[in-house]
């Protein structure tokens, strides 16, 4: 009688669990799979791109660089509220110059990965024929 009482409350505590886990459980698994089709869809349209690598490396070099704050504060010659722009501590009073410096950061990354990549490639060739 005991394990019978015992299999009645574990079945009950699964069904509970799956209850209350159940719909975010089959979410995730529907984000996860969204996700999935789409980086294999995205991995077919850069076969057939020619300028995949340049999208993918001003990306990363995206990645590498901090976003801009929009900062709100007193101006202070007539107290009243102004917006600011802070990108790597420097203050703009236009969202277009920051975007402007910003856009010329990630640039300046790009391009010097493409300045280091022949010698990387030359590095890795050395290798492969030694070893």
């Amino acid at each position: 009688m005991f394990w019978n009482l015992y299999t009645v409350l574990l079945t009950i505590a699964a069904a509970g669990l799956v209850y209350w886990f159940g719909p975010k459980a089959i979410a995730a698994f529907k984000r996860f799979d969204a996700d999935n089709r789409n980086r294999i869809e995205n991995e077919w349209r850069d076969r057939r791109d020619g300028t995949a690598h340049i999208r993918h490396t001003l990306g990363v070099a995206q990645e590498q660089v901090e976003e801009i704050l929009e900062v709100t504060e007193q101006d202070p010659r007539t107290g009243t509220p102004m917006t600011i722009y802070l990108f790597e501590g420097e203050r703009y009073f236009s969202r277009n110059e920051a975007e402007k410096i910003r856009a010329q950061k990630i640039g300046d990354i790009a391009r010097g990965y493409y300045r280091e990549l022949p010698a990387a490639l030359a590095a890795r060739k050395r290798d492969e024929r030694l070893g």
